[in-house]
């Protein structure tokens, strides 16, 4: 990979997940304001999940058929522009409900094929372990810039002004898509049948449901932490920061991904960071300090992190050439789409019926599920490498 495609890329995860930066802490607290009760804020903000049930493999069949990754991206992008402009004339409830579910259904096509685009650029130079890291890590430093600076700004100006800055980030990203190259992808005719082969391995059930829980889990960091955190006393600035912290932490562990990938196998990895993520979530739920709660996101690396690299890696053993996409889309769905989705349900219905800390003990006990399903793996097949 040239470095100049390395900027490319690293440019359109820097733009998407400055989006995700803006939707995550912000989104909630920018329907607050709009009146939306709690249970009506959950519904809206599950769309992020919701267009992932269907979205991902959807496209990702498109583009394993049309054999065109890059294109889709960039008329995604560009529609996800558009329709973002439509939310200054919005209004009503249902309104905002219909504008969640196209603009998300239509990003939802950005990071399985995104990702998959550039998993094989490094595969095909044999630098997946060294490069992939590197190039993530451009997501989350615009994720940390975005809460930061739109943090300060909504303090300052107030979130009224969310939507100018979501229009500026997406027609960026959409410019950005033009810059993007892979290279050619192998044109085989789909077999029938040759996905399922792939799906009846008692390994990769167990994976995805292992995703499943561990996203099922932070559902509830993803749709309430701001809100948690706001009912605790801190400011929009002082939620950022939170944000920001968690991301910093995952750009270190990408950054030296390949020291751990390189050591220790992907599913020893993943066991990890469950059952980190169990110890995050009872400590923000039980300990919500400030001195705790730093140390909570700092785990962000292993619960975020750590598991997207390992889960990632694990999917290149199972789904390879002309099932690529078709394989991130899957995890896309079964995770962020399901678990996402019916993770963010309970925990609003949670939040609304019990105490919020509530929401963050069934997220601990998600994130213990998803250690029991990665233990049913067999092992033996995947030894650890020793130096």
């Amino acid at each position: 990979m040239t470095p100049g495609l390395r900027w490319a890329f690293g440019s359109f995860f820097f733009l998407y997940f400055a989006y995700i930066g803006l939707v995550s802490p912000y989104a909630s607290l920018f329907f607050l304001d709009h009146g939306f009760s709690v249970i009506e804020i959950a519904v809206l903000m599950s769309m992020l999940q919701v267009t992932r049930i269907v979205g991902p493999f959807s496209w990702g069949w498109l583009s394993d058929y049309l054999s065109n990754r890059i294109g889709i991206i960039r008329v995604c992008a560009c529609l996800a522009a558009l329709v973002f402009l439509s939310i200054f004339f919005l209004h009503s409830y249902i309104s905002f409900f219909i504008w969640m579910f196209v603009l998300h259904t239509i990003l939802s096509s950005q990071m399985p094929l995104g990702e998959t685009a550039t998993i094989h650029a490094l595969y095909k130079d044999n630098t997946f372990d060294k490069r992939y890291g590197r190039l993530r890590l451009w997501g989350s430093i615009g994720f940390i810039v975005m809460v930061l600076a739109a943090g300060e700004l909504f303090q300052r100006k107030g979130i009224e002004l969310y939507p100018y800055v979501g229009v500026i980030v997406l027609f960026a990203l959409a410019l950005t898509t033009f810059c993007l190259h892979e290279p050619k992808m192998e044109r085989r005719k789909m077999v029938k049948g040759e996905l399922w082969i792939v799906l009846l391995n008692p390994d990769v059930r167990w994976f995805l449901i292992s995703g499943f829980f561990m996203i099922f889990a932070h559902a509830a960091l993803y749709v309430f932490y701001s809100l948690y955190l706001a009912n605790l006393g801190y400011d929009k600035f002082q939620i950022g920061l939170f944000w920001a912290l968690g991301v910093a932490a995952e750009v270190i562990f990408f950054y030296f991904q390949n020291k751990v990938l390189s050591r220790l196998d992907a599913e020893i990895i993943l066991q990890g960071t469950f059952g980190i993520g169990v110890i995050r979530f009872i400590l923000i739920a039980f300990l919500p300090i400030t001195s705790v709660l730093i140390l909570a996101q700092l785990m962000h690396a292993a619960t975020f992190a750590a598991h997207h690299s390992a889960a990632t890696k694990l999917l290149q053993r199972w789904f390879t050439g002309p099932l690529q996409a078709r394989g991130q889309a899957i995890m896309a769905t079964v995770s962020y789409g399901l678990g996402g989705t019916i993770g963010g349900l309970c925990a609003g219905w949670i939040w609304d019926l019990a105490q919020p800390r509530d929401v963050f003990v069934v997220a601990a006990f998600a994130c213990g599920l998803a250690g029991m399903a990665i233990q049913k793996m067999r092992p033996r097949h995947y030894p650890v490498r020793k130096d």
